[in-house]
């Protein structure tokens, strides 16, 4: 058969837009624990956006690089979820792989803008590090996201670093309300790797990629889902402790316990895609509202 070739919308489709809210929450969250913890600086917007921009950007890069290295692995061959560029052979790996890094390079750059504008030179070690984590999560010859680590990468570059990052670069220092924040949205992130990996288990059981989720099995990984779901809600006490309107972060469990519900008794694979939009968009809100209460 032949295959359509890709245009503007398979393209964008590749950067995988739902994905990009989780890259744009711990930035929010970062900035309001810099702002709540030094106010009298006011905002640190130039630092921010530079901080927002390595996210987004790094996000879209690790995206393309996973559709270029496992298309070339064949890991996509058999997909149940959208279709990937390079395994459909609607776009060449050499074009896929261009994109990936080309938007590395743009994590790159504003990466080092920000290391320059702050004097913190070691930070450049930091993303070096993210970069090579973010390449050897699908690319290499072993790489750690096809043996069961995929969600440390998560939990540890777009929750921990990220959040933590973005707020030390702008008041040079963490609060304990940043990490405990960090370790919300993180738990966040990590729930979507898992349901995206539970929808595909049978799929990666025969491309050979070793996710979590194809060795504790389905139903441990949809338990595993609901309980990294709910349990930023439980950190979310904390903060209403401290701060009166966090308790409105509250609302948003009416996205997120329909997305548990639905996980634990999903038939389909478009029932799981749900799934995932539901907690990708839950995450974004959980850091939006949480982010107005810790600041306003």
């Amino acid at each position: 058969m032949k295959v359509k070739k890709a245009g503007a919308a398979e393209w964008i489709g590749g950067a995988r837009l739902r994905t990009l809210p989780l890259a744009v929450a711990p930035v929010l969250l970062g900035t309001a624990t810099a702002y709540q913890f030094d106010n009298d600086e006011g905002w640190h917007w130039v630092r921010a956006l530079l901080c927002l921009a390595v996210a987004l950007a790094l996000q879209i890069a690790v995206n393309y690089a996973n559709d270029y290295s496992d298309g070339i692995r064949g890991t996509d061959k058999n997909r149940v979820g959208p279709s990937r560029l390079t395994g459909s052979g609607a776009a060449s790996p050499r074009a896929v792989l261009t994109v990936a890094l080309a938007f590395f390079a743009v994590a790159a750059i504003a990466g080092v803008t920000l290391v320059v504008l702050t004097q913190l030179w070691w930070l450049l070690a930091v993303g070096a590090a993210c970069i090579v984590a973010a390449w050897f999560y699908t690319g290499g010859k072993r790489p750690y996201g096809y043996n069961a680590l995929g969600e440390v990468f998560v939990f540890v570059f777009f929750g921990l670093v990220a959040t933590a990052g973005t707020m030390y670069v702008q008041v040079g220092t963490v609060s304990v309300e940043n990490w405990l924040a960090a370790v919300a949205i993180g738990l966040i992130s990590v729930a979507v790797l898992v349901i995206n990996n539970t929808r595909d288990i049978a799929q990666d059981k025969l491309a050979g990629k070793k996710t979590l989720s194809v060795i504790i099995g389905d139903r441990a990984s949809r338990i595993l889902f609901s309980v990294l779901v709910l349990v930023p809600y439980a950190i979310l006490a904390v903060f209403v402790l401290e701060f009166a309107n966090a308790a409105y972060v509250y609302a948003t469990l009416l996205i997120a316990i329909p997305a548990v519900i639905i996980a634990l008794t999903a038939k389909t694979a478009a029932e799981l895609i749900l799934v995932l939009k539901l907690t990708s968009f839950t995450g974004l809100l959980y850091a939006l509202l949480l982010s107005w209460a810790i600041a306003f």
